[in-house]
């Protein structure tokens, strides 16, 4: 553990431990729950594909996620701790050591704490066709008033106003193909909220990080950010102004109620030092009912500014992008084109059981990707999540799959089916 994880993770103990010097009376409230996910993941692979020639045609990988959630309140303090068990094991854990991930392919990372100013993460096996590991996702300490709310330590936060697509969140976002996305990977950071008399609100934001080759703290790796959050008329509005990896990002957003849809947009500019890199959002949301049905659609435009100017997405043309590789390195952003267009539809087939169909479309080279997804309510305490993921388009697109640049060889898949079956205690 590096000096600066014990300075911090001494802060927030002595914080905790201070609130009993502060004249709160209460006893302290507890609250412990958690979940146990067991997960599997299929994948096959066409002619052409590296995978194929790394490990054949096929690949299967079974997962288990155990976290452990624990919550003390007393009076207007509280203290969040999170405990992750993650085991692996198959053909993607193999892959991801032959293949970095690198934003392009299938390959999931391992979660890791490289850039995270405190390491919570211990490596306990990783050999083979293995990787158990086990992690603190949360470790904060917060303060609430009517007004002010403040917290330090490990958590997640998310802004903007995209549905599918996210620019304006700008800490951790989400891949907007993942089905799972019940809990964001929390970051280390001083978060702040500020409510006004009129319902309007700033927030604000310091993430610290930490060079991921040396381990030292890395004040240009950090983020700084600032929102305000307000009400303008039928509608609202959001402003952003952050700096973030030594680049400067302002920001606009908001939604406002078109009808009986809502319409929600954000627009960010990043100046990379080289110029101005725009971002954009828009999305359309409706929801109704049919044949006895409740059913609910989204349908979103994402433009990215840092993405491939051409359709040439080979790893030698990519190369050539480095704002593009930096951030697709980070997790900032997940796509390599620069317009998509994408949607979807729930479907709510029982009060238990619904069906999403989802389709992810770059309209530069005209691939995509359907995802078909279900949920089942199975009782009181566990459902059951399933996906299956269509390519579609040629060798060499995006969706179809990114020439490596050796070869007639792509990072291509032929269908993947992701299924999960979840327990809360």
């Amino acid at each position: 553990m590096t000096t600066s994880t014990s300075k911090l993770l001494e802060i927030v103990v002595i914080t905790l431990l201070s609130t009993g010097n502060l004249a709160i009376a209460e006893e302290p409230r507890y609250e412990v729950d958690g979940h146990l996910k067991a997960r599997a993941l299929a994948d096959t692979f066409p002619g052409d594909s590296i995978f194929n020639d790394l490990i054949g045609s096929t690949s299967l990988d079974v997962e288990t996620d155990v976290r452990l959630n624990l919550s003390v309140d007393q009076g207007s303090w509280s203290f969040d701790a999170t405990w992750q068990l993650i085991a692996g094991h198959g053909d993607r854990v193999d892959l991801s050591r032959l293949i970095p991930a690198n934003g392009l392919s299938i390959i999931d990372s391992s979660i890791s704490d490289d850039r995270r100013l405190m390491n919570l993460t211990d490596m306990i096996r990783d050999e083979g066709s293995a990787r158990i590991l086990h992690r603190l996702d949360r470790l904060a300490v917060g303060y609430a008033s009517e007004k002010l709310i403040v917290r330090v330590g490990r958590q997640a936060m998310s802004w903007g106003n995209g549905l599918i697509f996210s620019p304006m969140d700008i800490v951790n976002p989400f891949d907007p193909t993942v089905v799972d996305t019940e809990y964001k990977a929390g970051d280390d950071m001083i978060y702040g909220q500020y409510l006004t008399a009129n319902g309007n609100d700033i927030q604000a934001a310091h993430v610290f990080r930490r060079d991921p080759l040396s381990g030292n703290p890395d004040t240009e790796s950090a983020t700084s950010a600032i929102k305000y959050h307000g009400i303008l008329g039928s509608g609202e509005i959001d402003l952003l102004i952050a700096e973030s990896y030594g680049e400067s990002i302002v920001g606009f957003g908001g939604n406002k109620s078109i009808g009986g849809a809502l319409w929600r947009g954000d627009v960010v500019v990043t100046d990379t030092g080289e110029g101005n890199t725009v971002q954009l959002v828009t999305n359309l949301s409706y929801s109704w009912v049919r044949a006895g049905r409740n059913m609910s659609g989204v349908i979103e435009y994402y433009y990215n500014g840092f993405g491939q100017s051409s359709d040439r997405y080979d790893l030698p043309s990519l190369a050539q992008n480095p704002d593009l590789i930096r951030r697709l390195a980070r997790g900032d952003v997940f796509t390599i084109g620069r317009s998509y267009l994408a949607g979807g539809v729930l479907v709510e087939m029982s009060p238990l059981w619904s069906l999403t169909p989802n389709l992810f479309v770059n309209l530069d080279d005209t691939s995509a990707l359907l995802q078909l997804t279900t949920r089942r309510s199975l009782s009181d305490n566990s459902d059951f999540l399933a996906a299956l993921n269509v390519p579609l388009g040629s060798s060499g697109t995006e969706f179809g799959g990114v020439s490596t640049g050796q070869g007639n060889t792509y990072f291509s898949t032929s269908l993947s089916l992701f299924a999960q079956f979840a327990w809360y205690f």
